[in-house]
């Protein structure tokens, strides 16, 4: 099935509900490309300053509980990462409905109000407030105390509009199947199907950020 005719469950369903299952370390061996991460047949540039290794956290804020289950353990590995990984977060949009919560997420991004970004999650899955219509987003902002006439002016700005397509373009480029998913210097995929969970995940995130870093 292309990824693009995706229902709202299936987009995120290789997100996978197990995320506590033993993690690759235990099994005491190399992830075999193929199988537990993909190789880009080409390298993409990245936005990671120089010397840094990027790190890709593909996500979907609405009708994806996965992504909403991973968002803890991923600010727990990001406290933990090395101080040569930079990590960036990019919001999905496998349809044109999606497109309103990618312009929510690059907005306060633009404010350096992504201190909202895990109540964005809780107000759509613990609140149900589902933010998925451009009507709905200013009063949500406005109640978490930023300026909703700014917030607007950036969210209908051509600035906006131009980080979203990107970030459409970068997910086609890595050929995102589901969501969450990282992405990899510029240079490797991996998601809960490929891993087997997104514990998994985040073990061969590892060893493919060890990877690119032998290669610098």
């Amino acid at each position: 099935m292309n990824r693009r005719d995706f229902s709202a469950g299936t987009a995120c369903l290789i997100g996978a509900a197990a995320l506590g299952l033993p993690s690759l370390a235990s099994a005491q061996r190399r992830p075999e490309e193929g199988k537990e991460y993909r190789k880009l047949d080409k390298q993409l540039p990245v936005e990671a300053p120089a010397g840094k290794i990027e790190v890709v956290e593909f996500f979907w804020y609405s009708s994806c509980p996965h992504c909403n289950a991973f968002e803890p353990k991923l600010v727990s590995w990001i406290r933990n990462r090395g101080p040569d990984v930079f990590v960036r977060r990019v919001p999905v949009a496998f349809r044109d409905d999606f497109v309103p919560q990618q312009r929510l997420f690059y907005a306060l991004e633009a404010m350096n109000k992504l201190d909202l970004h895990s109540k964005v999650f809780e107000a759509i899955h613990g609140q149900k407030n589902p933010l998925n219509r451009e009507e709905m987003i200013p009063a949500f902002v406005a109640k978490n105390g930023v300026d909703q006439a700014k917030f607007k002016e950036l969210y209908n700005s051509f600035a906006i509009s131009t980080k979203a397509r990107r970030a459409a373009q970068l997910q086609d480029a890595y050929k995102v199947e589901g969501v969450p998913a990282p992405g990899v210097a510029g240079r490797y995929y991996v998601d809960a199907e490929l891993a087997g969970n997104m514990d998994k995940a985040l073990v061969v995130t590892d060893y493919l950020v060890a990877e690119a870093r032998k290669a610098k």
